[in-house]
C-alpha cells in the first residue's frame, strides 16, 4: 500500500476508535430517553462519579486504601462501583423524580442539570479534585499485530472498548425488545400516565433504568479513565455526545453506536484534510456543526423514531 493510502486509512480507524468512545457515553443518554423521555445532562457526571468511585475503591491511597488499610481487587471493585450507581439511581428517584411524575419535559431537563451540579459537587467533596491514574490491567499501547501486518497505529484499549461497546449494544437490544421489564420501560416513556394506569410502577422502571444507565456510564468512565486518566474534565463529554445522538437517535441503541463513528471519523478526516483551510483546529466544534446540517435534513436522527403530533 501507498504511503498515503497507509495514511487515510490511519485516519479512519483512528476515527472509528475515538467514535467507540464518545458512544459508550452517548449509551447512557440513550438508555434514559428511551425509557422515561428524559435528556440526562447528568450522564457525563454519572461517568465521572463512577471513575471516581471506582479509583477510591482499587488504588493505594484511596478511601478503602485510608479508612482499611488495604485495597480490593479490580473484580470487587467494578462490582462495589456498581453497587454505588445503583444507590445512587435509587437516591435520585427518592428524592427528585418520584415528585416530578407527568411533568413537562423542560422540568425533567432542568432537574438533570440539577443533578449534573450536585453529583459533580459531591465527587470534588468525597473523592477530591486532583487527576487520578486509573488502571484495571487493560491493555496500554499501540497493538502490534495491526502495526506489524498492516502498518497500523491502533490502542489496544481502543480495541478492548470497540469490543465492549458491541457487547453492551447486543445486551441493551434484547433487553428492551425481548424482557418485559424492557418493553414495561418503553411504555413509560410513551405515556407516564397510561403506564400507571396499567400497573406499571413508574418509581421502580425510573430506578431500574437509572441504575443501567449508572453501570454503563461506570463502563464508559472505566474506559476514558483508563485512557486519559480521572479528572473532572471527564464530565465533559457529555457535550460531545449530543451530536452523536443527533445523528443516530435518541431513542436507538444501535444508532448511539453509528452516530458516535460517523462523528469520530467526520471530526479526524475533517481535521487533517480541511482543518488547513481554517488555519487547523477544527475538529472540536466540526461535530456541531456537523450535527446541525444534518437536524436541517433528518431531525428524528438516522435511527430515531418520527413523531408527528397534532397541532
Amino acid at each position: 500500500m501507498s504511503p498515503d493510502f497507509l495514511f487515510f486509512l490511519e485516519i479512519i480507524v483512528s476515527g472509528l476508535m475515538a467514535g467507540v468512545m464518545y458512544s459508550l457515553v452517548a449509551l447512557g443518554f440513550v438508555l434514559i430517553f428511551k425509557a422515561s423521555g428524559i435528556f440526562n445532562f447528568a450522564q457525563g457526571v454519572l461517568c465521572l462519579f463512577a471513575a471516581l468511585a471506582l479509583y477510591d475503591f482499587i488504588a493505594p491511597g484511596g478511601w478503602v486504601d485510608r479508612w482499611f488499610g488495604f485495597t480490593l481487587p479490580v473484580w470487587l471493585g467494578i462490582i462495589m462501583t456498581a453497587g454505588v450507581m445503583v444507590i445512587v439511581a435509587w437516591l435520585i428517584e427518592r428524592l427528585v423524580l418520584r415528585y416530578l411524575v407527568n411533568q413537562a419535559p423542560i422540568i425533567l431537563f432542568m432537574a438533570t442539570i440539577g443533578l449534573a451540579y450536585v453529583l459533580e459537587g459531591m465527587g470534588d467533596i468525597l473523592f477530591g479534585s486532583d487527576v487520578k491514574p486509573l488502571d484495571i490491567g487493560l491493555p496500554q499501547g499501540a497493538s502490534d499485530y495491526m502495526l506489524d501486518t498492516f502498518g497500523l497505529y491502533v490502542e489496544k484499549l481502543e480495541i478492548v472498548a470497540a469490543f465492549v461497546a458491541a457487547a453492551l449494544v447486543a445486551v441493551l437490544a434484547v433487553f428492551f425488545q425481548k424482557t418485559r421489564i424492557g418493553r414495561a420501560l418503553r411504555a413509560v416513556a410513551d405515556d407516564h400516565q397510561a403506564a400507571l394506569s396499567v400497573g406499571i410502577s413508574l418509581r421502580t422502571i425510573w430506578v431500574i433504568v437509572w441504575s443501567v444507565a449508572g453501570i454503563v456510564a461506570m463502563v464508559a468512565g472505566i474506559m476514558w479513565g483508563s485512557k486519559s486518566g480521572v479528572q473532572f474534565s471527564l464530565s465533559l463529554i457529555a457535550l460531545k455526545a449530543l451530536p452523536v445522538l443527533i445523528l443516530g437517535g435518541f431513542t436507538s441503541v444501535p444508532g448511539a453506536i453509528i452516530g458516535g463513528l460517523i462523528i469520530g471519523v467526520g471530526e479526524k478526516l475533517a481535521e487533517i484534510y480541511v482543518g488547513p483551510l481554517f488555519g487547523g483546529a477544527i475538529e472540536n466544534w466540526f461535530a456541531y456543526m456537523l450535527a446541525l446540517a444534518f437536524l436541517l435534513v433528518r431531525p428524528q436522527g438516522l435511527f430515531g423514531e418520527k413523531i408527528i403530533e397534532r397541532v
